[in-house]
């Protein structure tokens, strides 16, 4: 793509509004260099990330060499001046914001502009500039306004991209389809090394040591964002995400990392890790100023009004966390996991979840999870075995959530979930361990983007869940992500999945439907 100078900039300077550069001001009558060498800097793509009614935040970050083994990404030890602009169509002859903000080395030459003053509930086009080379253009969408009744609401959200298992089709599938944004629910990349993968692909030695540094989760998250379809999921569609355990380390609590072989069993060494392994994630995602980390802690818990159609709740389910009760793992005798001091959210992100159940105005409560709220026992019969590591390790609280949901009146409460993949349908109960508890709301657990492989329809374990949770309405093991249409009457829930990923170009059906109707919390197929 060629663009002018003056055309990008437009006449007189008019991109001449203030610049970030990490939380000071830029100075305009300072020069930031181009990036050194020759080559694309723009080979991660771009990004638009949580939509609200009068703007979003746009990304990229630059990289000439995105694999360089000291994940600066060939980009100079020095700061450089990135142009951006936005417009109402995609052939940028609208522009309606044009501005500059500052990559420097300490934030891996990551950009996070965030754009205010545009329309509610509408489309722009926008792109990046640094030297003479232009971006791939990038659609985004605002929110309606929070006083406002859209008719509807179409989304998507997925999790676990798990590169070594296959390869991640799934988001070309999902950049086609007609959305407003996509939710991503955690393991957005996996800490492991990728010597052994499923696509039989032999990787350079630099891919094979698991993360432990910001130079090694630079580098992981470089090999993920140079995928094609993960790059056009991005560009077309506003993301907003939360973090599982992956983006630092398997199954990590609080300050705990999972107990192993590992260098990190101390809690300082493991809270450094944390700390890389944050800084990686902001550098490459769009996300705001508000989730910038400082050193191991980062506020990510959020809310986003979708007019009064619908409040995204976004939780932290790992940060704040308690040990995993009994060692961790899957247990029928753990006692511990009804221990009421034993937590996911912490208190003060509890609280504030809570009190969004008694002040949200909106039709439909979204809740943006990480790891399954509704209980998936594994044996039929009287005996109750779990995982631990997920809500049914955390009874207490899980029972304080949903009876405080039922209690504030919230009209519809449907969780989405990442983590398992696996595809269910599920009814959301005040006590488990009560058979004539109340349905207090839904849940969909959405499977893989690829991990674990090819998958398939049915599995022993499946059915295993079916029999021995009445409250579960549906199971599938395919990989892909779920398609979401909601309006004032209906959520509808469409299981979009692909039959393998081991091998690229797979095709995409939808496997199964359920739907939620308004004022009802059961599931049923459409």
């Amino acid at each position: 793509m060629s663009v002018s100078r003056r055309r990008f900039l437009g006449y007189g300077g008019a991109g001449s509004a203030a610049v970030l550069l990490g939380t000071g001001a830029w100075d305009a009558s300072t020069t930031y260099a181009s990036p050194s060498g020759t080559g694309n800097p723009f080979t991660l793509g771009v990004g638009s990330g949580d939509p609200q009614y009068d703007g979003v935040v746009l990304w990229t970050r630059l990289a000439t060499d995105p694999y360089a083994v000291d994940g600066k990404g060939g980009m100079p030890a020095r700061p450089v001046r990135v142009e951006y602009e936005v417009a109402y169509d995609e052939n940028f002859r609208h522009v309606v914001r044009r501005s500059s903000v500052v990559a420097t080395p300490g934030l891996g030459h990551s950009v996070h502009p965030e754009v205010r003053g545009l329309l509610p509930d509408h489309v722009y086009y926008y792109r990046f500039r640094t030297g003479r080379e232009v971006s791939p253009t990038g659609r985004t969408r605002t929110a309606p306004h929070p006083l406002t009744n859209p008719r509807d609401l179409r989304f998507a959200f997925a999790s676990c991209n798990a590169w070594q298992d296959g390869y991640f089709t799934a988001y070309d599938h999902m950049a086609n389809e007609d959305l407003d944004l996509v939710v991503h629910l955690g393991d957005y990349i996996y800490e492991s090394g990728v010597k052994t993968n499923k696509r039989g692909i032999t990787t350079d030695p630099r891919f094979h040591t698991e993360t432990f540094d910001l130079a090694r989760y630079r580098l992981q998250y470089s090999l993920y964002k140079t995928e094609a379809p993960l790059q056009a999921a991005h560009a077309a569609h506003p993301w907003i995400h939360t973090f599982d355990d992956h983006e630092v380390e398997n199954n990590w609590a609080g300050d705990l990392s999972q107990a192993d072989t590992e260098p990190d069993q101390d809690p300082a060494v493991f809270r450094a890790r944390r700390a890389d392994a944050f800084q990686a994630m902001y550098e490459n995602l769009p996300l705001r100023h508000a989730q910038m980390p400082s050193g191991p802690d980062i506020r990510y818990h959020r809310r986003l009004p979708y007019g009064r159609l619908a409040d995204f709740t976004i939780l932290d389910t790992r940060q704040h966390r308690t040990d995993q009760p009994c060692g961790d793992g899957d247990s029928s005798t753990c006692d511990d996991r009804f221990n009421p001091d034993n937590t996911m959210l912490g208190g003060k992100q509890r609280a504030w979840l809570l009190d969004g159940f008694r002040q949200s105005k909106a039709r439909w409560q979204v809740i943006g999870n990480q790891t399954p709220m509704g209980q998936t026992d594994w044996t039929p019969g009287p005996e109750t075995h779990v995982w631990l590591d997920p809500w049914d390790g955390y009874v207490a609280e899980r029972n304080k959530v949903l009876g405080a949901a039922q209690d504030s009146g919230v009209r519809n409460l449907v969780v989405i979930t990442g983590d398992r993949h696996q595809n269910y349908a599920l009814e959301l109960k005040r006590d488990y361990a009560n058979p004539t508890s109340a349905t207090v709301g839904t849940e969909f657990v959405g499977t893989s983007i690829t991990s674990g492989g090819n998958g398939a329809d049915m599995t022993d374990q499946g059915r295993q869940f079916l029999e021995a949770n009445p409250h579960l309405k549906f199971f599938n093991s395919q990989r892909g992500y779920v398609r979401v249409t909601v309006d004032q009457k209906q959520w509808k829930s469409d299981f979009r999945v692909v039959p393998y990923v081991e091998t690229p170009d797979a095709p995409i059906t939808t496997r199964a439907t359920y739907v939620v109707e308004d004022r009802r919390p059961h599931v049923h197929s459409a």
